[in-house]
């Protein structure tokens, strides 16, 4: 899996791949940003993602999750920081970013 120094890095990077989407984490679902547009836990994977870890700044701490879609065929990015866990998000989308 390749590496990025920085999130900036990983997110020029995956748009290389075709990642071209930006998606907002929502209780239920990814909503798209440019359209509105809703996927929900069942409808997406996270294919690879990334931890970025400011060492000046432990508030800048953050994951990028390439995510895809075979049944929308879409490619995306979520940028989220390490305190997902306490966002308000439904238990099948808290599994499907879980970090293993």
């Amino acid at each position: 899996m390749e590496a990025y120094n920085n999130l900036i890095e990983g997110l020029e990077g995956l748009k290389e791949q075709g990642y071209v989407e930006d998606f907002n984490l929502r209780e239920d679902c990814l909503e798209c940003r440019s359209n509105g547009f809703k996927m929900f836990h069942d409808e997406f994977e996270v294919d690879k993602f990334f931890r970025f870890d400011n060492d000046t700044d432990p508030a800048d701490q953050s994951i990028l999750y390439a995510i895809s879609s075979h049944k929308h065929n879409m490619k995306g990015v979520l940028v989220n920081s390490y305190g997902i866990y306490s966002d308000p998000i439904a238990d099948e989308m808290m599994g499907k970013l879980e970090i293993k």
